[in-house]
C-alpha cells in the first residue's frame, strides 16, 4: 500500500464560530424579498467581475444528492470514514464498498439543477472567474462550467494506491455488483457523497474488488476525512484566490476547514466575502453580506438581473457529452497512469 499523497490541508469538521454577521439578509418567503436581493448579487457581481466561486454540498440538494449537514451547521448521522481506517482496516473496506455500490447510483443519475446551470451561464459570460467546489460529484462540469478545481476530487473515479492505475467508477459499479449479486437490487437510504445506509450485518461477507490490473488496493479518488487536498491542488485554489477580486460562496456551510480556509484567505487580503446559503457557517463573521435563500431559486433571478440567458437545453446535453466523454476516456487503465502531486 502507498502512503497517503502530500497534502496542504487536511480535511477535518472543525467546531462551530458562535459569532454571527450583523450584514444576514433574512430568507423571506416573499418572492418580491428574494428578488430584492437578487438585484444586490447581481449588482456586485457587476461590479466585481472576477469574482471567484465556491461550492458545496448545499447547491446539490436540488439534484437529489443529500448535504451532510442541519441549517445549524450539525452534523447528521454518524461520522464519515476516515482516509487512515480506509486503507488500514479490511472490515472498513468492507463497509464502504458495500455501502457505495448501493448509495452510488443516485449520483450516477443526478443531473445539474438551476444553480450549478447559472453558475456556468455566469462563468460563459465573464462575470465570474474560477469555480472552487468541495463537491466530488462533478455536476458542475455536466453543467458546463470549465474552470473547475474539485478541492475534495471525484467520486467517479477509482484509483489504485499500488500502481496507480485510474478506472470509471463506473466500470467498478459493474465488477461490485458481479462479486455481490445478493446486494444488487437492494434498496436503502442514500447519504451524503455516495453512501448509503445498510445494516452492519449487510457487509459482513461483502467481496471487495482489487486492482485488475497488478492486485493492489482500489480507492476513490476523493479526499477523505482526515487526508489532506493533494499540495498542487490547494494550491491552484491559492492562486485562483489570489487572482479573485471577490468571493461568492454558494451552499456550504464551510465547517470543513480544508473550505473555510479560502473563505479567510479572502477576508484577510480585504477581498468581499458573501454568502448564499440557508443556515448558519463557520465564515459568518467574516462576511460582507449573507442571503439565506436557496440557490436555485436565487441564482436564475441573478442572471435574469444581468440579462444573461440561461444554458439551452442544447448546450447542457453538450456539456454532459463532453463531461461523459471525459469519463470515459479512463476506460483503458493502463494507457491514463495517475499523477497526484
Amino acid at each position: 500500500m502507498t502512503p497517503a499523497p502530500t497534502s496542504a490541508t487536511t480535511r477535518q469538521p472543525e467546531s462551530r464560530t458562535d459569532q454571527q454577521t450583523l450584514l444576514a439578509v433574512p430568507a423571506l418567503s416573499d418572492s418580491s424579498e428574494l428578488i430584492a436581493n437578487a438585484e444586490v448579487l447581481a449588482t456586485f457581481l457587476a461590479r466585481h467581475r472576477h469574482t471567484m466561486l465556491l461550492t458545496g454540498a448545499g447547491i446539490s440538494t436540488a439534484s437529489g444528492i443529500p448535504d451532510y449537514r442541519d441549517r445549524d451547521g450539525i452534523r447528521r448521522g454518524r461520522l464519515p470514514v476516515q482516509g487512515a481506517e480506509f486503507r488500514q482496516s479490511e472490515a472498513v473496506r468492507k463497509r464502504y464498498w458495500a455501502r457505495s455500490m448501493i448509495g452510488w447510483p443516485t449520483l450516477a443519475q443526478a443531473r445539474p439543477n438551476a444553480a450549478h446551470l447559472a453558475l456556468a451561464a455566469l462563468q460563459q459570460h465573464a462575470r465570474a472567474g474560477a469555480l472552487l467546489t468541495q463537491n466530488v460529484d462533478g455536476l458542475h462540469q455536466q453543467a458546463g462550467s470549465r474552470e473547475v478545481i474539485e478541492l475534495h476530487g471525484n467520486i467517479h473515479r477509482v484509483i489504485c494506491l499500488q500502481c496507480a492505475t485510474q478506472f470509471p467508477r463506473a466500470e467498478v459499479q459493474q465488477t461490485l455488483q458481479a462479486l455481490n449479486p445478493e446486494l444488487a437490487g437492494t434498496l436503502a437510504q442514500p447519504l451524503p457523497d455516495g453512501d448509503a445506509q445498510l445494516e452492519p450485518d449487510a457487509h459482513t461477507d461483502f467481496h471487495v474488488p482489487a486492482c485488475p490490473r497488478c492486485g493492489g488496493m482500489l480507492q476513490p479518488d476523493v479526499v477523505f476525512f482526515g487526508d489532506g487536498v493533494p499540495r498542487a491542488r490547494a494550491e491552484v485554489a491559492e492562486q485562483a484566490v489570489q487572482q479573485a477580486d471577490a468571493l461568492l460562496v454558494v451552499g456550504s456551510s464551510l465547517m470543513v476547514f480544508s473550505g473555510f480556509r479560502f473563505a479567510r484567505m479572502a477576508a484577510e487580503a480585504g477581498k468581499p466575502v458573501i454568502v448564499l446559503n440557508r443556515g448558519v457557517t463557520r465564515a459568518d463573521s467574516l462576511l460582507t453580506l449573507k442571503m439565506e435563500f436557496a440557490a436555485e431559486h436565487m441564482l436564475p433571478q441573478v442572471l435574469r438581473q444581468l440579462g444573461i440567458a440561461a444554458l439551452t437545453e442544447a448546450q447542457v446535453e453538450a456539456a454532459e457529452v463532453e463531461a461523459g466523454v471525459q469519463s470515459a476516456a479512463l476506460s483503458d487503465p493502463l494507457s491514463h497512469p495517475l499523477s497526484r502531486t
